[in-house]
């Protein structure tokens, strides 16, 4: 049986600022937009209900929504950002193949399993 992949898309707004760098070194918000994509085989008919998938991204990320991420994160860069919920997503999601945060429009960074 072929795998197949499915993803979700989530936001959440936060403000972080970059200590030492030049020009975001002060406080400033982000809306993030937040690409999970899982990877399985069917079963039942699907690979996972959109709804359990949406349900456990939301709650890993209302920790970070509406929050200072220097709070969470030394250095809240989208790298390390992206790193902390990947972390968290793979304990809940054996699945888990990608995550991809962009910051605004046009600036992204990804952790993809299947390329590492």
């Amino acid at each position: 049986m072929e795998k197949m992949r499915l993803g979700i898309i989530e936001s959440i707004d936060t403000a972080h600022y970059l200590p030492g760098h030049e020009t975001c070194g002060i406080v400033h918000g982000h809306t993030y937009r937040v690409e999970v994509v899982i990877e399985g085989e069917k079963n039942g008919g699907m690979v996972m209900d959109f709804a359990d998938l949406k349900k456990i991204v939301k709650d890993i990320l209302k920790d970070y929504d509406h929050t200072l991420l220097n709070n969470i994160l030394s250095y809240p860069s989208s790298e390390n950002l992206c790193e902390n919920i990947y972390s968290k997503l793979s304990e809940k999601l054996k699945m888990l193949v990608k995550v991809r945060i962009w910051e605004g429009e046009g600036k992204w960074c990804e952790i993809d399993s299947t390329t590492s």
